[in-house]
């Protein structure tokens, strides 16, 4: 997040028991104020005092709630208001970018997916803002209040001071602050992070792995990274919080990677890699079914499930790489899931049990031995990972307090 400063010991405390009460109301809501009280463990007179400032704020509305069991009166129940409150989500990735409104229940309003060219004369954060600011008046009869903008990206990325270190596919992108450009434009907080972390934080707020404590997300996609939940909290949020797993290297002669390094991971798993090497195997291969017909992900992972050997072991190629990386992380932090997030989970069926078994092969069997491989529920399209950005900000109630001061 780009902020303008740290707050005190005393705000701290107002600021977390706010964001702490904020969750539950939005988990499960309608709920009383004695309830409240008792799952948040803070006193009735404190509960009274950010359930006022909330209403007040129109962060949260009262409403009749029906106790089981009672025949008396109705109790009043407390429930978030979140029609009233817009963000801007984007998302940039390879010659796109995704531009949206959302509520505060990450309900979309509208989103837009625009060409955004890899290369031009004027600087890309530049771009981003002229892109937004035309959003902004194309759309401006739905905007309501804008209170913050997050932004998934991928590439290398200092998330605490909205910093884009590198980028894939943007080759003049070094060191642009972002989340400083589009603050001093905007005036309201930025929130900037992987995409990948993004998307992990988004498994864990509304999906694949909503509940567990521990969890590793592997993306294989055009980037391949990782993100890591521990103890309910994404490793490393308020820096890079990317697991660099696509820049480990694992051929030291191989190709010449955008970080600078030779024989990274993402130059052999990343869908872009594969279907580069499954074109060169095919001109070996005559006997593949993929022969006669265009070559996409789609097509591959098909030929996989159908026992094409050449799909297969291409596929399983990939699995193992990604595998053998995992099992080291497992022994470090002893998972509950392990989520994957691929277009080449078209081939679940053949790639999961590959990385399974690299898993189960080589990492500590009391760690390994009851996890199982499954899919992330959403895809890394469009700007729901930037939901999970501004929903957490609520809930550690850096962004929540903003909005109750107005």
């Amino acid at each position: 997040m780009v902020a303008d400063s740290q707050p005190g010991h005393i705000d701290q405390i107002k600021q977390t028991n706010a964001g702490a009460v904020y969750r539950l109301i939005d988990q499960l809501g309608p709920v009383s104020r004695i309830d409240l009280s008792r799952l948040a463990q803070l006193a009735p007179a404190s509960i009274t005092k950010i359930v006022r400032e909330m209403l007040e704020a129109h962060l949260v509305q009262e409403t009749e709630i029906q106790e089981p069991g009672s025949r008396g009166r109705p109790a009043v129940g407390l429930m978030v208001e979140t029609e009233a409150w817009h963000y801007l989500s984007l998302r940039i990735s390879r010659g796109e970018i995704y531009l949206a409104l959302r509520d505060l229940s990450s309900k979309l309003v509208v989103e837009d997916r625009l060409e955004l060219a890899l290369h031009a004369e004027q600087p890309l954060e530049m771009r981003i803002v002229a892109l937004i600011d035309r959003f902004f008046i194309h759309h401006q009869h739905k905007l309501e209040r804008l209170t913050a903008i997050a932004i998934t990206l991928p590439g290398i990325i200092d998330t605490e001071n909205g910093i884009v270190h590198r980028m894939p596919f943007y080759e003049d992108v070094k060191e642009m602050p972002l989340g400083e450009v589009l603050k001093n434009h905007t005036g309201v907080p930025v929130y900037i992070q992987h995409d990948i972390s993004a998307w992990t934080m988004a498994e864990a707020l509304f999906g694949a792995s909503r509940g567990a404590r521990d969890v590793i997300q592997v993306v294989i996609d055009h980037n391949v990274g990782a993100g890591v939940i521990t103890d309910g909290r994404l490793l490393h949020a308020g820096s890079s919080s990317l697991v660099e797993i696509g820049h480990t290297q694992v051929d030291p002669y191989g190709r010449l990677c955008y970080c600078g390094n030779h024989g990274c991971l993402e130059t052999i798993a990343s869908v872009d890699s594969v279907l580069e090497m499954a074109q060169v195997r095919l001109s070996q291969s005559m006997s593949s079914t993929l022969h006669g017909q265009p070559l996409t992900v789609e097509s591959l992972c098909q030929a996989a499930q159908q026992g094409d050997l050449l799909a297969k072991d291409i596929i399983t190629g990939v699995g193992t790489h990604i595998g053998r990386i995992l099992a080291i992380m497992v022994n470090l932090f002893n998972p509950q899931k392990i989520l994957i997030g691929s277009p080449l989970s078209q081939a679940s069926d053949v790639l999961f049990p590959a990385i399974a078994d690299c898993i189960r092969q080589q990492s500590l069997p009391a760690y390994s031995k009851h996890i199982a491989v499954e899919s992330t529920q959403f895809t890394n399209q469009g700007t729901m990972a930037g939901a999970a950005l501004v929903k957490d900000a609520m809930y550690n109630g850096s962004l929540l307090i903003r909005l109750l001061q107005g």
